[in-house]
């Protein structure tokens, strides 16, 4: 990762939503869908930054979007030494996967998948994109997380989207459940941000 990168990233400024207390509830499970990229399918480079791939000459396409929180035990405690991963099509609706078959290109440039440790306060960080609709599926971001002896996969949606009301997963989560993994963004299209928290 370009060093410039590593400090934007490391100069996050983490927010903890809802505390311990909120934090003691499970963030839903979701399914892990069909184009979790094995390691064979992953770039070489498969850190925190998905839109700069080592060696590449150019950034991926679509809205910068920088991703963070923190992971907690269910007990409300921040998991430290959490291994969280995320996965998401490019801008194009592509996945990063061999049984991809869509006609579309796919962009060279953005990495598909990415990994992160967490540090001692539970805190975690991307630098990805605003995810996008494809056929059949509402923008969102695959997250599986490995904490406190458990492995939690779930799936993170753009709050308040359009298509949120028709896709068939979002639609079977509670209300409470679909808050847990509602991503509200702030900033511009330039800038995005997004806190969201997580509990294993």
């Amino acid at each position: 990762m370009p060093d410039a990168t590593r400090r934007a990233l490391a100069a996050l400024p983490f927010a903890v939503m809802g505390g311990a207390a909120a934090a003691a509830i499970p963030t839903p499970r979701a399914a892990e869908g069909p184009y979790y990229p094995t390691s064979a399918m992953r770039f070489a480079d498969d850190d925190n930054d998905l839109i700069r791939i080592e060696g590449e000459v150019r950034d991926a396409g679509g809205e910068p979007l920088i991703l963070s929180g923190r992971v907690f035990t269910r007990d409300g405690t921040p998991a430290a030494g959490a291994i969280v991963e995320i996965w998401q099509c490019d801008a194009n609706g592509r996945y990063l996967h061999t049984a991809e078959r869509a006609s579309r290109p796919r962009d060279a440039a953005f990495q598909g998948f990415g990994r992160t440790t967490a540090d001692d306060a539970g805190r975690y960080a991307f630098r990805t994109i605003k995810p996008v609709a494809y056929p059949g599926r509402t923008p969102h971001i695959h997250v599986k997380v490995f904490a406190d002896g458990r492995a939690l996969t779930t799936q993170l949606y753009l709050a308040n989207h359009p298509l949120n009301a028709r896709d068939g997963l979002f639609r079977r989560l509670s209300r409470d459940d679909r808050k847990a993994v509602e991503m509200t963004l702030t900033g511009d299209p330039q800038d995005w941000r997004c806190v969201r928290d997580i509990v294993v």
